[in-house]
């Protein structure tokens, strides 16, 4: 694909040096349609990003548009606050029939911000507020959001170091096989925990990903979870499981931790839940924990309708029958995973390992800088893909859980073409 240079002046020029993505796919970018997205000069372009994992059921999704159009179009109500709203009321009612109720989940349901950092600081806050504990405990390689409270329990240095002063009040312990298997899980967790000279103050929860997306996709397994889990039930402490990523069906079933047959006490819900890339984000919890004043925990857009109205549309269509989505999810990460078992047989010396869930995927290189040229590969062949893990070690694909197979098969083509041609 002939790409020609784009004008990006007025991005260089007024727009901060914090950006990211767009320095490693230097184009712009102007309509988007499911799996593809196109710039302004024409190129097409195959999406295994998914912003990031908002977009699990493609770009401008038509059931989902127009759901939104017919809602605008009517003047439904667009900022609403913690306001009663039709909106709002059509999504708590499609949530607890189509997700919760099935599940046999007991959860509140709290709205507490737009962005999914919004949601890890309102669980944090309130299992420091239900325990009346300081500390909280993450894991290593962990990742919950860039805000202060979330940044204390995320693992990067890099983005740690990017908040300006001490990030206190977490403590972190080793993620599943972190010791490559050597060590028995939470061994050292557990014995800071009974040991009074450890130093480790009582935490009042736990935060877990049971997979790490920015963490490089570490897959925790069922059992580990249910280890932890059982844990935090003997030590007084609460479970946090962080969905915001994983969940909305990203690993199959609509919730990560479902695998596991584990009932965490909060759980963090954002980036797909509005299904069409609009801002919103859930904490929910068990019901005993509620203990919220009112207007202790609030922010001005917490409640955006239209995101309501294109969430409420993605039940509907995705998750009536919530079996269909988790087994078509399945089927394409065994597509996935076929075709990164040829790559590794391919590059038997270049690729450390490779490991995902799902329709998550990471690719690891025995050369941390390969996976960043790569995506760089990539990006010329017309394929969007990120890298992670704490030195970009990882390629990372995340494609839209309704990708066709035969678009994620041209995609997992053009990556085996970029491994191939990189060095």
């Amino acid at each position: 694909m002939t790409i020609t240079q784009p004008d990006l002046s007025v991005f260089e020029t007024l727009e901060s040096e914090v950006r990211s993505y767009c320095r490693g796919w230097p184009t712009v970018f102007d309509r988007a349609q499911g799996s593809r997205m196109f710039d302004e000069d024409g190129h097409t372009y195959l999406d295994f990003f998914a912003g990031a994992g908002s977009l699990n059921y493609g770009h401008n999704n038509p059931v989902l548009k127009r759901a939104l159009i017919d809602y605008l179009e009517r003047d439904g109500v667009t900022h609403g606050l913690d306001m009663s709203t039709t909106a709002k009321r059509a999504f708590l009612e499609s949530f607890q029939n189509l997700v919760l109720r099935p599940r046999d989940l007991p959860y509140k349901v709290m709205f507490p911000g737009p962005t999914g950092t919004n949601a890890v600081e309102s669980a944090l806050k309130l299992a420091r507020k239900v325990k009346g504990r300081e500390s909280v405990v993450s894991f290593t390689n962990a990742f919950h959001g860039m805000s202060l409270g979330s940044l204390a329990v995320t693992g990067n240095a890099f983005k740690r170091a990017g908040a300006g002063i001490p990030l206190v009040h977490g403590t972190p312990m080793p993620f599943d096989n972190y010791f490559d298997g050597t060590v028995e899980d939470f061994l050292w967790f557990e014995r800071l925990l009974e040991d009074q000279g450890s130093g480790l103050n009582k935490p009042a929860a736990v935060i877990v990903e049971t997979v790490q997306g920015e963490g490089g996709i570490n897959v925790a397994r069922p059992e580990w979870l249910r280890a932890l889990a059982d844990l935090c039930e003997r030590q007084d402490m609460l479970l946090i499981v962080d969905d915001i990523q994983m969940g909305c069906g990203r690993t199959g079933a609509f919730f990560s931790f479902e695998e596991a047959g584990i009932t965490p006490d909060i759980v963090t819900v954002s980036k797909s839940i509005s299904g069409y890339g609009l801002p919103m984000s859930l904490c929910l919890f068990k019901p005993e924990l509620d203990i919220w004043e009112p207007g202790e925990h609030n922010g001005t857009f917490r409640g955006n309708n239209p995101a309501f109205v294109t969430a409420t549309a993605t039940l509907e269509a995705y998750w009536a029958d919530g079996s269909v989505m988790e087994k078509q999810t399945r089927k394409r990460g065994e597509q996935v995973e076929q075709a990164f078992i040829s790559i590794t047989e391919e590059n038997l010396a270049d690729v450390k390992e490779y490991r995902g869930r799902g329709l998550v995927w990471g690719m690891e290189f025995h050369d941390k800088q390969r996976a960043g040229r790569v995506a760089k590969r990539a990006f010329e062949l017309g394929l969007l893909i990120e890298t992670s893990g704490p030195e970009s070690e990882v390629v990372k694909l995340l494609p839209a859980l309704t990708i066709t197979p035969e678009e994620l098969d041209e995609g997992l083509r053009v990556l085996a073409r970029a491994v191939r041609e990189t060095v």
